[in-house]
């Protein structure tokens, strides 16, 4: 460590010996007036770039120190000096009162602070307390460090009730506390500050946004703000990094800073709170820190002010700023372009500024600036060396002054009637007197911008929101993109023109950043659990639900006449839709009713032509026509199920359905138990016999027809079928049905009606295999056994069917028994009509008979 340190000695050496001329220079700035105002500002502050903590240590011992100008603060020294000779220019203010000032650099816990503090109160070096006879002429003190942080001039200024005027960012915490009676605030507020940033993320939709701040109170307050603001628009705060600023200058260097991690690199949009009143190095830190590729949104245009350094490519190409909305004041820079140190030989800060930038050298003799570039002006640095454009602080300075200036002109000359005050006012002034003028103090400045130092009556600030374009390396162009006004209409608040935006470097299109991408209409979120609210998956809505926006939360269900798209973003209304003619399933079923019942008045009238045949005749042709009649009943009676229903036809449905099928299933009953008496009763006198002969079977179809009607009566009477819609079954449609009612009643009809076929069926197999030429027991037996495989299979089927199918599968179950019944007993008597008629015929009978025994004939 000391061989190092004897190798870096030699250079600083060199370094202090080319710049003693430098060195020798004050560090103060007096200008003579019947007036002064005195300010301390940070101009020229220390810089250690050590490699070890031992070197910073020994470094200490010694009286040596490299001093930097900074170009911004430069700039708000020449505002300072730019307003006091303006005022000094204008008649209307203050005449015949030359306005002086004495400048201090303000070091930060330098004990010279302090010996500077004392002179410009009492007007003395050595004594506190003691005047001497001497009078100091300081009416007041600018300064641009917090009354808190100031802790050289702040006890001593409130000791005496010396006015302050303070130019740096607003601090409500000044103000509010009442402690500090004589430190008026020059700045507007920053009340909507966090409301703008918030404003801006909701403009470009970023949900996803890191914060990054310097320590303090301010920071700490912002971080407040932005937060609730973020919160209340449903902004997620990705990651909050706090940049400490004590001891940031000296060990930079030293430390490692893990500002963003890995953590963070998922966000896209950064928020950069930087405490304007913090030192300036802080913002140095940040630059060396911070990652590219990333959208900056900051406060202030910190970032221009680092004098030349080099730091991470483009890592502030793109930035957004929101900067203090304020015109150009004029002539600024004409006089920044005609301040030279030949001019002003007296100022320090020019002299230094000319031998950093203008390559010149001293003179052996008196250290005078030779060798300079010749005409050189400020105005002709780049703006990372010195930027002629006034920034927010400059602007409060130059206010500032022009504050103290008209708090002065009020109280000097409040009578007009008065005696001149030239020669009486260094007797009748004493500082503290110009505390209520300055609380008062509202004027417009020379851009017409209003300045009120009472703070109950400042003003919101208006921002301009600027683009900062450092690409090419070192451009360093501001160009205003946009503005931010509380006072405008809600909706109106921002104007933003995103075309004039350039973004950071390798970004081409407006930059997104959100946890989450944005579930699109059609979908909703579904939160991610343990993760912020901007972190979800997009689950699809479920059937007849839709989101019509984006980002939606639950999704909402369609109206009972509504339907949602296949996309699941819009609700259409549903179509009114029924088993029509018109449908290819409507026509093929009523194709098929009407076909079947032409084909059953055919066998109809073909037994009516051939009723005197032995065919015809066997079996009772009475209950064959009636058997007929009433499947023509059932053919036809499907038919009301086809077509737009109504209170009639849906009345009709089951009653015409429930009567003709009885009635055929009680027909088919009566031929069975006919056949049965027929072949099981041969004995002449029986009881039984009589029984047959008299047509007792006969009854059996209206005690049978009775009961099923009596079952309807009830139905009907109870709970009558009634024109219903059925919204769910089909996608999209809204389907017009026919409501039985009362499904008990339904059931019973039809429970009832399956016990006749199922008895029609026992007694028919029973009877299957007795002998005769026209036995037709097993073809009865055959179609009962068809119309309850139909009626059974119609159950279930018929429950996991919904809308116009299921009024199809009761219009086929009807056709589909119907024409069983018609085709197992009338289809072999048709054959034998049409194409056997010798086996119809009486000596066709003798010739197929296998018993002597004359069967009689019942009919």
């Amino acid at each position: 460590m000391i061989f190092f340190l004897a190798l870096q000695l030699p250079i600083l050496v060199c370094f202090f010996d080319n710049e003693a001329c430098l060195l020798r220079r004050s560090t103060s700035v007096h200008k003579d007036g019947d007036v002064v105002i005195g300010c301390f500002f940070l101009i020229l502050g220390i810089s250690l770039h050590l490699e070890s903590v031992f070197f910073f240590h020994l470094f200490l011992k010694f009286p040596l120190f490299i001093y930097r100008l900074t170009p911004s603060n430069y700039q708000n020294y020449l505002a300072f000096t730019f307003a006091v000779e303006e005022i000094n220019r204008n008649p209307h203010i203050l005449p015949n009162v030359s306005l002086g000032y004495e400048f201090h650099n303000f070091i930060y816990s330098h004990w010279r602070i302090l010996e500077n503090s004392f002179l410009l109160v009492t007007g003395q070096h050595e004594i506190p307390n003691y005047t001497c006879k001497k009078e100091s002429k300081c009416a007041a003190v600018l300064t641009e460090n917090p009354w808190d942080t100031s802790a050289q001039i702040g006890p001593l200024l409130k000791l005496y009730k010396f006015p302050q005027v303070y130019t740096g960012s607003f601090d409500p915490t000044l103000s509010e506390s009442g402690q500090y009676p004589s430190l008026h605030q020059v700045a507007q507020k920053d009340t909507f500050l966090a409301f703008a940033m918030v404003s801006l993320m909701l403009h470009f939709r970023w949900n996803w946004v890191g914060l990054l701040t310097t320590e303090g109170h301010k920071g700490f307050q912002f971080l407040s703000d932005v937060r609730t603001e973020m919160d209340r628009n449903r902004v997620c705060v990705a990651f909050v990094k706090i940049v400490a600023s004590i001891t940031v200058s000296y060990f930079s260097v030293m430390q490692k800073h893990d500002i963003l991690t890995a953590d963070t690199s998922s966000v896209n949009v950064v928020v950069i709170y930087y405490d304007t009143d913090s030192l300036n190095d802080v913002s140095y830190n940040i630059v060396q820190n911070l990652m590219t590729w990333k959208i900056w949104v900051t406060n202030s245009q910190w970032q221009a002010d680092l004098d030349g350094r080099n730091f991470i490519l483009d890592s502030f190409h793109g930035v957004l700023v929101f900067s203090h909305h304020y015109e150009e004041i004029s002539g600024f820079k004409n006089y920044v372009q005609e301040a030279t140190p030949f001019k002003y030989p007296d100022d320090t800060y020019l002299f230094m500024y000319w031998y950093k930038n203008f390559h010149c050298s001293f003179s052996e003799s008196d250290c005078a600036l030779e060798n300079c570039i010749p005409n050189a002006s400020l105005a002709w640095l780049p703006s990372n060396r010195f930027d002629t454009t006034m920034s927010d602080r400059s602007y409060n300075i130059y206010n500032g002054v022009y504050a103290v200036a008209h708090a002065l002109h009020a109280m000097l000359f409040v009578e007009e009637q008065g005696p001149s005050m030239r020669n009486r006012q260094m007797k009748m002034f004493s500082p503290w007197q110009l505390n209520p003028f300055l609380k008062n103090t509202q004027f417009s400045n020379s851009a017409g911008d209003q300045v009120n130092l009472n703070d109950r009556r400042k003003l919101d600030s208006e921002y301009d929101i600027l683009n900062f374009w450092n690409f090419p390396e070192g451009l360093r162009l501001k160009v205003k993109v946009g503005t931010f006004s509380s006072h405008a209409p809600h909706g109106q608040k921002m104007t933003l023109s995103e075309d004039m935006i350039e973004w950071s470097t390798g970004v081409t299109e407006i930059p997104l950043s959100v946890c989450s991408q944005s579930c699109s209409p059609g979908f909703r979120k579904s939160p991610q659990e343990g993760k912020a609210a901007c972190c979800f998956d997009c689950i699809p809505c479920a059937n007849s639900e839709i989101t019509n926006e984006t980002d939606m939360e639950q999704c909402v269900k369609c109206l009972g006449h509504q339907y949602a798209n296949t996309q699941r973003n819009q609700c259409l209304h549903k179509t009114v839709t029924f088993l029509a003619y018109e449908d290819p399933l409507g026509k093929a079923l009523a194709g098929t009713a009407l076909s079947l019942t032409a084909l059953t008045a055919a066998v109809l009238g073909l037994f009516v032509k051939h009723q005197n045949t032995a065919i015809v005749k066997a079996n009772n042709r009475t209950l064959s026509y009636t058997l007929l009649i009433s499947l023509l009943s059932c053919f036809l009676c499907s038919l009301l199920f086809i077509g737009q229903p109504n209170t009639a036809t849906c009345t009709l449905q089951q009653t015409t359905f429930a009567l003709a099928f009885t009635v055929a299933v009680s027909t088919v009953l009566a031929k069975t138990i006919t056949v049965v008496l027929a072949f099981k009763i041969t004995a002449p006198g029986k009881r039984m016999r009589r029984l047959l002969v008299s047509g007792t079977p006969n009854f059996i179809i209206p005690i049978c027809s009775l009961i099923q009607l009596t079952l309807c009566a009830v139905w009907m009477g109870t709970n009558t079928p009634y024109i219903d819609t059925d919204a769910h079954s089909e996608h999209g449609h809204i389907i017009i049905v026919c409501n039985k009612g009362s499904l008990t009643a339904f059931y019973c009809v039809l429970g009832y009606l399956g016990s006749l076929a199922l008895l029609s069926f026992t007694v028919a197999f029973l009877a299957r295999n007795l002998p005769d030429t026209f036995n037709e027991a097993k073809f009865l037996t055959f179609s009962m056994l068809l119309f309850c495989s139909v009626w059974v299979t119609f159950l279930p089927v018929y429950h996991s069917s919904k809308g116009k199918v299921m009024v199809a599968m009761e219009v086929f179950s009807i056709l589909a028994s119907a024409a069983g019944l018609l085709g197992c007993i009338f289809v072999p008597k048709c054959y034998i009509i049409l194409l056997r008629p010798e086996r119809n015929s009486l000596t066709g009978i003798k010739n197929n008979i296998l018993s002597v025994r004359k069967e009689p004939s019942y009919h």
